[in-house]
């Protein structure tokens, strides 16, 4: 069967776009191929910075006939109907359709039409024009002198050339002719753009590749990514060193080079000085370079790898050198802020006011940037306030919040107050990604106590699913305080997150919070914080919510409700995620269901519930309880939709049979030890109290006619039904349990 090899060769294509826009290339062809009726075996997509390959294997040399009927009007219809079905169906007269009858229908006029197949190279060219001219690149550009017509096409970069072969490998591979824009679909590609700049004739993918590989380009981008890597620890095991991994840097530079050639420059020592994290992103960011240390040194050396696109003649010297010198005048400038952020600023006497306001010392640096931060009312967001106002939220919610979590209080609000002064710092102006670290630098080297630098950084984590969490009590309780801010102020404003939206990373901040709580064995009702939140609002006479509760005004009352309502809606998206994260923790769905009722704020009791559930159901007690129960519960709510007058409590009066009294007196004993168990938080207690139930419930249902003919007796009966209900419910819903 024939092959295909695509290739669209660009000027450049921007490395953080290469990867997805060869995904693109593939699933637009070979969808479209399918969908004009061909089939192939496989194929694979390919991308270097200057073009995007694909390579189908297997594929049809021509589509399927397609035999389609098309149904027409009834034999009795009007001319102008039939008429309008021989049009519809190409038929130049009734008598070239056929009658089919139907017993509701009756007859109707039926023709039978079967389209041929086409050849896939006329379906490849009928297709492939529309695909590149509607690529769906994140930005694109018009060029050339086509661009200045209507509907000129626009690309990542001007594209250069196609390449559209098509052949088995018994026969010679032939052109798929199709043009856009000018350009002519051929079997003549390029190599490196300097050191093998003639063309190169193509037939299929093997010549291709072997081809641009003798013309200095390594196609597959996973093996780009292995010569970088495995030359890149060489070098640096030579000198004595390893390398400093950085996936996505990898990620990046094999996007950058079609031939990689890995070297090794040096920077002065003296620049060691500036924290490693500093020099880390200065090179990574400014130069794409990685960084290199002594064997299990927590600190850099002044070695870094480059990697350059061009074998150089003089083996790199001057690629080294030119690196060198940018390396070393950005350190340069990395070095000047590190050293401004511990100086005094200039105006300090404009920031006493703000001083004042968070407690700060302005004899500080890292207090002045607080001051800084606030004086200059820097917007959080539009609705939320400034950074400053953000503060002094989290600041009440932290002291709140340290009562539960055990953290020192006076550690907890200084971590607070200097938690988001690095925004002010040039250092972190320069690499936002190092908010938090460079607190924590700045923190330590301003004498903080340990607990409140390493808070500073850790506020902001976890800022993943493989992010750690905080440790100390003082971090984890301001990571909490900053998190649930941020849920609950975005709710407050109705900016929730919608399908696959979230701007503001809320989702990211609630599996945070589950987490934290989580993971650290802490128990936080999440209503507590809402109102903590709420309290702290009305204290500073916020404006998202209202300032009066009971007893206010009319609109103030409406307020309140209306965020009661918000935080209920909050509390649902915390549920979604600590379903999210128990599932992946082995949880079964069904499981976690049972336990989590509307209400449930307390994530740590949710969790041992199931936990506690988990174990209890999988065992021989466990598995007939929950046939008897949910026989019960079934029955319960099968008669109360029929509207059956069932019992408000079990009348011992009214008890006639001994299996009916020996239920009644076993679920009065198993309601009472399990809701003590409860009560001690002891589920795995509560649940062995529940299995008590199995015998009488089983005997209950062979010897006893829940039905009964006297109407007493029956709701007195599915009164004790509703007893085994609520008894159960004290831990889990039974009904929700599969199986």
């Amino acid at each position: 069967m024939p092959d295909l090899l695509l290739e669209l060769r660009s000027e450049e294509i921007p490395a953080r776009m290469q990867r997805k826009a060869a995904g693109d290339l593939k699933k637009l062809v070979t969808d479209a191929l399918v969908d004009a009726g061909l089939t192939y075996e496989g194929a694979r997509e390919y991308w270097t910075p200057r073009r995007l390959t694909l390579d189908i294997r297997g594929l049809n040399a021509r589509s399927s006939d397609v035999r389609e009927e098309i149904k027409g009007p009834a034999t009795s219809a009007p001319e102008q109907a039939i008429q309008g079905f021989l049009r519809k169906a190409g038929l130049a007269s009734i008598s070239e359709a056929h009658v089919h009858s139907d017993p509701k229908k009756g007859d109707f006029y039926v023709t039978h039409i079967v389209k041929p197949g086409r050849a896939a190279d006329e379906i490849i060219a009928e297709v492939m024009p529309g695909i590149i001219r509607n690529f769906p690149w994140p930005k694109s550009m018009r060029s050339g002198a086509a661009s200045a017509k209507p509907g000129a096409m626009r690309w990542v970069r001007p594209l250069q050339s196609i390449v559209c072969t098509f052949g088995s490998e018994t026969e010679e591979t032939r052109v798929v002719p199709f043009e856009v824009d000018g350009l002519v679909a051929g079997n003549v590609t390029y190599g490196h753009r300097f050191h093998a700049p003639d063309a190169i004739t193509v037939r299929r993918f093997e010549d291709y590749v072997s081809s641009l590989e003798k013309a200095k380009v390594v196609l597959d981008a996973e093996r780009r990514k292995q010569i970088i890597a495995t030359d890149a620890n060489n070098i640096a095991f030579a000198s004595g060193l390893e390398l400093v991994e950085d996936e996505g840097l990898l990620e990046e530079v094999c996007g950058l080079v079609e031939w990689p050639q890995v070297l090794m420059g040096t920077f002065d020592e003296e620049f060691l000085a500036i924290p490693s994290e500093i020099i880390r992103l200065t090179i990574k960011t400014n130069q794409k370079c990685f960084v290199t240390r002594k064997p299990g040194a927590d600190t850099l050396s002044n070695h870094f790898i480059l990697i350059s696109n061009i074998e150089a003649k003089d083996g790199g010297k001057e690629i080294v050198h030119g690196n060198g010198k940018v390396v070393r005048a950005r350190l340069s400038d990395a070095k000047h802020f590190w050293l401004r952020d511990q100086h005094d600023l200039p105006d300090l006497d404009t920031l006493k006011t703000s001083a004042a306001k968070f407690g700060l010392d302005l004899k500080k640096p890292l207090d002045q940037r607080m001051a800084k931060l606030d004086a200059l009312n820097v917007t959080f967001h539009a609705k939320l306030g400034t950074q400053g106002e953000r503060v002094a939220r989290i600041r009440k919610l932290a002291a709140e919040l340290a009562k539960v979590t055990g953290a020192d209080a006076a550690l907890v609000d200084r971590a607070v107050v200097l938690a988001k002064a690095d925004l002010r710092t040039e250092a972190v102006g320069e690499f936002p990604e190092l908010q938090g670290i460079m607190g924590r630098k700045y923190a330590l080297l301003q004498g903080e106590d340990a607990a409140v630098a390493e808070a500073i950084e850790d506020h902001y984590k976890p800022q993943g699913p493989s992010d750690r969490v905080p440790s100390d009590k003082v971090g984890l309780t301001v990571a909490l305080a900053d998190k649930l801010d941020t849920l609950i102020g975005f709710w407050a404003i109705d900016e929730k997150p919608t399908g696959s939206k979230d701007p503001y990373a809320l989702r990211r901040a609630a599996l945070g919070i589950v987490r934290m709580l989580l993971e650290g064995g802490l128990r936080l009702p999440l209503g507590l914080a809402f109102s903590s939140w709420a309290d702290a609002q009305a204290q500073d006479g916020g404006v998202l919510i209202s300032r009066r509760y009971g007893g206010g005004t009319q609109s103030s009352v409406l307020e309140r409700r209306a965020y009661d309502d918000k935080c209920a809606d909050l509390l649902a998206f915390f549920h979604d995620r600590v379903k999210v994260y128990l599932r992946d923790m082995g949880a079964r769905h069904d499981l976690i269901d049972a336990v989590l009722t509307p209400e449930a704020d307390d994530l740590l009791t949710v969790a041992r519930r199931v936990e506690a559930l988990t174990a209890f159901i999988t065992s021989e007690d466990g598995l007939n309880l929950l046939a008897g129960t949910k026989r019960a519960t079934q029955l319960l709510a099968a008669e109360e939709k029929k509207g059956t007058v069932v019992g408000n409590a079990v009348s011992a009066d009214l008890l006639k049979l001994d299996a009916e009294k020996a239920l009644h007196a076993a679920v009065v004993t198993a309601s009472k030890d399990a809701a003590a168990a409860v009560a001690k938080e002891d589920f795995r207690s509560a649940m062995e109290a529940l299995s008590t139930l199995r015998a009488p419930v089983d005997q209950f249902f062979t010897d006893v006619l829940v039905n009964d003919e006297d109407p007493a007796i029956r709701a007195n009966r599915l009164a004790l039904l509703s007893a085994i209900r609520a008894a159960t419910g004290t831990v889990a819903d039974f009904s929700k349990i599969t199986g």
